[in-house]
Formats: C-alpha cells, sequence, structure tokens
C-alpha cells in the first residue's frame, strides 16, 4: 500500500521534533543529526524534516511505493503526465537506500515517487547505487544515461 510523503526544511529540528511529535501524538521512527521522520498510519503519510537544503517549508512531495509493482505504476503515470521524468535508479539518500524517479508538476512543485530498500548509516548523496565516487547533493537527480537534464531547484536542494 502506497504511503504520501512530505519533506519539510526547518530552522531549528529539536523544537520541529517537539512540536511535530505533540501534533502527531508520536514519537518519530528516525532522528539523526539533521534528520527526523515520521511513519504515520493515521494518516497514512511519510513526515520527514531536515535542516539541510535552502530555506524553510515544503521542499517536495511524493508517494512511497511497498514495492516495485507501485513503483512501476507511479513511474507509468508520471510517463502520462507529460512532464520530464528524472530516473535516478537505485541511491542512497536521506539515511536510506532507496530507488527513485522525480516529475514536476506545471508550477515546479517536486513529486519524488520511491520504495526504501533499507536503511542506510548516512544521509547520502543521490546517486547511482554503485557510483559512490560520483557528487552531487542528496536527491539531485543524476543524468539518465549521460544525457543532461534539467532538475527543478527544489529537487536539487534535498531529499525525503
Amino acid at each position: 500500500m502506497k504511503r504520501f510523503h512530505v519533506h519539510l526544511h526547518v530552522d531549528d529540528l529539536a523544537k520541529s521534533i517537539g512540536f511535530y511529535s505533540k501534533l502527531f501524538a508520536a514519537e518519530p521512527a528516525r532522528v539523526e543529526q539533521d534528520y527526523a521522520k515520521w511513519m504515520l498510519d493515521d494518516p497514512r503519510v511519510n513526515f520527514a524534516i531536515s535542516t539541510r537544503g535552502d530555506g524553510k517549508g515544503v521542499d517536495h512531495l511524493g508517494i512511497q511505493a511497498a514495492d516495485e509493482a507501485e513503483l512501476a505504476e507511479l513511474k507509468t503515470r508520471a510517463q502520462a503526465a507529460d512532464q520530464t521524468l528524472v530516473d535516478e535508479g537505485e541511491t542512497l539518500c536521506c539515511y536510506s537506500r532507496s530507488e527513485k524517479h522525480w516529475v514536476s508538476d506545471p508550477q515546479g512543485v517536486a513529486w519524488e515517487h520511491y520504495r526504501t530498500l533499507e536503511s542506510a548509516q548516512v544521509y547520502g548523496k543521490s546517486r547511482p547505487v554503485g557510483d559512490e565516487a560520483s557528487g552531487g547533493a542528496c536527491c539531485a537527480a543524476a543524468p539518465a544515461k549521460g544525457t543532461p537534464i534539467a532538475v527543478p531547484a527544489k529537487v536539487a536542494s534535498s531529499c525525503c
């Protein structure tokens, strides 16, 4: 079953953790020095905050797929939306190894579709797994098969 995803940038992580823990009546499922995440069931949402990136507020929205079939369905939908799709494949980002792709709506709001494969010990830099030598900011989309792709600024600023 899919889960809605929201990622916010915050100035004060501890203060924000306190606020959202009370708002959701739940403690975060994961806390790092620059990141926290709640995996809520009611409503079914993966809500993440971090101090990385520019500005504050909503960084991106997304849908977390439970399995490969759901992720493939989301990719088909994103391709049908007639916007540029950026397929990152397997990446290390936001303390997770994930498979993901991105699409932006007509207003430039970045949408991430992904499935988490396993937990990671580092925030990471989004890049194909096995290409740890390449740089880039977390969730900055890697060019597909060597072709440069314009990536919305919000996508390049952070990730899930």
